[in-house]
């Protein structure tokens, strides 16, 4: 497995791969998620290239850039035994060099549920991700479920500027109690891990008022509440409920494919997961292709 950490490195080495390139960019903190997407694009590619790199444009000012977790040494080690045949691993200066000041914008998918909440994140995901791709010119790229809207965004992104990429969005991959596997989990004391399992228990309420027939949004809302309300060390930011595709909030009875995501606080974590309904879609891939995508 090589490694790099420049420009010129990287343009050397991908002159060198022959056949098919995937791609899965990260931030590093490898956990079973990430292999998931590693294992997905060793399967479907002649060479994978996995890139680290903690994306401080995507961070807020009141977020924890400074906190988020790293561990290059055992995330490289992980990729090995993965047989990856490549890892980038730039720093901020490359990426943003000084002077930098060319931006990748979604407009209208980017705007509520993270967005709303965090301006400019997704201007620096979009951002970054372009890079990457004009980097690695990759035949495919694989991202989690889990950052849903991400997914969206990144496949909009992908389509609107005719990247000659398949995007692959590969199930959220989960503890044993249904937590949505996160780098930030390792930010969760003993108490808060354990009380964090009623995030998928209040999706999988809202699942099964769904299956049996509820389609009025704030009826399935008050499902999801009423369960995460008997876990008291739950904070909660936002329960959203849109359409899956448009990712527009709903507000009436709707046979439409959803996405409902919420997010909690947990001592100071922000868990993020989602559902989407009917229970048979296991990741916007499967519910249309003019998301984007070559």
């Amino acid at each position: 497995m090589d490694v790099v950490d420049t420009i010129d490195a990287l343009r050397q080495a991908r002159q060198q791969m022959k056949g098919t390139v995937g791609l899965v960019p990260t931030m590093g903190a490898l956990h079973d998620g990430h292999l998931a997407l590693v294992r997905q694009a060793k399967a479907e590619n002649d060479v994978v290239i996995v890139s680290i790199f903690v994306n401080p444009t995507q961070f807020n000012p009141n977020e924890d850039l400074s906190k988020y977790p790293r561990d290059i040494p055992h995330d490289l080690e992980l990729l090995r035994q993965e047989d990856v045949d490549l890892v980038f691993t730039p720093t901020p200066e490359l990426i943003y060099p000084e002077g930098f000041q060319t931006w990748v914008n979604v407009e209208q998918v980017s705007q509520g549920l993270e967005g709303e909440r965090r301006p400019g994140h997704f201007r620096g995901v979009t951002t970054v991700v372009a890079k990457l791709f004009n980097l690695t010119q990759p035949k495919r790229a694989y991202f989690g479920q889990k950052d849903a809207q991400q997914a969206v965004v990144i496949k909009r992104m992908t389509r609107d500027l005719n990247f000659p990429i398949v995007i692959r969005i590969c199930p959220t991959v989960r503890e044993p109690d249904g937590l949505a596997m996160s780098s930030r989990n390792v930010y969760l004391n003993p108490e808060h891990r354990a009380a964090a399992a009623v995030i998928r228990r209040a999706l999988l309420a809202a699942s099964s008022a769904y299956e049996n027939g509820e389609r009025n949004a704030d009826d399935i809302r008050i499902v999801i509440e009423h369960v995460l309300e008997t876990e008291p060390l739950v904070e909660v930011d936002y329960i959203s409920i849109a359409n899956a595709v448009t990712l527009h909030e709903i507000e009436i009875q709707t046979d439409d494919p959803l996405l409902i995501s919420l997010v909690v606080n947990m001592g100071g974590t922000h868990l993020l997961d989602n559902i989407l309904l009917p229970a048979a879609h296991n990741t916007i891939d499967g519910l249309t292709d003019t998301l984007g995508g070559a």
